[in-house]
């Protein structure tokens, strides 16, 4: 099955010999304006393009090419353009490859050379096509529901969270403050039988001692004084669905007592109310507090920590998930630079150095705040450490120790490609131009040190 080529060139005579030297080999279409090539372009069909800079309605200038070229970088999926063109200078060359060009050949033209450049040209496009799909593979194995990570801690937890939405058990989910608990109790909604149904948060450290058990259970007008109206608490206004209790530790031991019993008995009692209500609520806590610890100091009751703890997951610290923080700091740049309007912003080699070395006592809600304060005080497109308040990481290491020269290239050349990778928010393209070596080169490293996107 040949091959699709689309051949934009406003000279006929041209046009005719790329169609009459390549159609043995390429299934060529012929587009002589940009608005014959645009729909075709759009079509998706054409993995390869050729492309004449001098196009209608100014053929002698380079400027439609230049702008049907920007046009292309941006399309999706994306396509490989060789510029051809009689606008031979260097500066437009230069230009050409600036905006995405993969190569540029100079008319006129010579089909032998055209075809070698022609073949590579589709090798480059079958590496990242295939390179496209590996990356969709990992982000689809290295996200659940907004989380991210490719560490084994966090496949482990992920592992954990598909396991337990399965069955209607209590969870109880531990970790530092930033772990992100929250995201992952609305995993295990969100991958239940119950995500259609509600999801209901309260912060059991958020609300006076005299006010959690109206929030939790309800109450009915003139229960206390203020109350002027019956009252639906969090439970019956998750009634199908699921609840989550963060803080968990912090809830008074008196209302303890009766979370026991609507974990054994599935009712509940407003308060002022004579009547018991049934509720269909999975429950999920959360907290950051040693359980364990505070049932032994009589600061937690045991019997409720043996209900609550059915099924544990535990969210680790960012320092026990390195692999992670250059993924994790990237999603949150794009996602915030996109918000605010900033365009492509990336960090500095430097930064990226500081990132990884950073203990983040805070984990991702540090990791977060710090990016986005950097986005908010500064304008560049280039953050440097300064910016997050890092330090930049000594080039001299406190501790020397013996590699292998062997060891010691692998190393270097890994630590090359991810620093170019994270400057240039993983373009294949790029990063290669950066290092100063092709693509398919590049695409040979990754294979090699295994993937190393951020």
């Amino acid at each position: 099955m040949k091959k699709k080529l689309l051949i934009i060139e406003d000279e006929k005579s041209v046009a005719k010999q790329l169609r009459w030297g390549l159609g043995e080999e390429y299934e060529v279409t012929i587009a002589s304006t940009v608005e014959q090539a645009r729909p075709l372009l759009r079509s998706g069909a054409f993995p390869v393009v050729t492309l004449d800079l001098g196009l209608p309605p100014s053929p002698s200038t380079p400027e439609q090419g230049f702008a049907l070229l920007e046009e292309i970088s941006s399309m999706s999926p994306p396509v490989q353009v060789l510029v051809i063109t009689g606008n031979a200078e260097e500066g437009n060359a230069i230009k050409a490859i600036g905006l995405g060009a993969s190569d540029f050949y100079a008319k006129p033209i010579d089909l032998k050379i055209l075809k070698i450049i022609l073949a590579k040209t589709y090798r480059t496009y079958e590496l990242e096509e295939a390179y496209r799909q590996l990356e969709e593979q990992g982000r689809r194995s290295g996200s659940l529901c907004g989380m991210i990570g490719v560490s084994q801690v966090m496949v482990d937890v992920f592992d954990r969270i598909k396991r337990a939405a399965k069955t209607d058990y209590p969870v109880l989910v531990t970790g530092s403050t930033g772990t992100g608990k929250e995201m992952a109790a609305r995993a295990l909604h969100d991958l239940s039988g119950r995500a259609k149904q509600p999801f209901v948060i309260i912060n059991c450290g958020a609300i006076p001692e005299n006010l959690i058990e109206s929030e939790l259970f309800g109450h009915e007008k003139g229960a206390f004084t203020g109350a002027s109206r019956r009252q639906l608490g969090k439970f019956e206004q998750a009634d199908g669905g699921t609840i989550l209790l963060d803080e968990i530790g912090e809830l008074p031991l008196p209302s303890q007592v009766k979370l026991l019993r609507v974990i054994q008995e599935s009712t509940i009692d407003r308060l002022g109310g004579r009547e018991t209500i049934s509720v269909d609520v999975r429950i999920i806590a959360a907290t950051n507090v040693d359980l364990e610890r505070a049932a032994e100091k009589k600061e937690f009751r045991q019997d409720l920590l043996y209900r609550l703890n059915v099924v544990p997951i535990r969210m680790p610290d960012l320092s026990e998930r390195t692999e992670d923080v250059l993924i994790l700091a990237h999603k949150i740049l794009q996602v915030d630079a996109k918000i605010l309007g900033r365009g492509q912003v990336s960090f500095s080699p430097g930064t990226l150095g500081a990132l990884v070395g950073c203990r983040w006592p805070g984990n991702v809600r540090e990791l977060q705040n710090r990016i986005r304060r950097a986005l908010a005080t500064t304008s560049g497109k280039v953050l440097h450490p300064g910016d997050l308040d890092l330090a930049e990481p000594s080039s001299v290491e406190k501790e020397e120790k013996f590699y292998t020269l062997k060891k010691a290239r692998e190393m270097a050349e890994r630590k090359a490609v991810q620093q170019a990778l994270g400057l240039t928010g993983n373009n294949i393209s790029q990063a290669a131009k950066l290092l100063e070596i092709s693509r398919p080169t590049l695409h040979d490293l990754l294979k090699k040190h295994g993937t190393l996107l951020c």
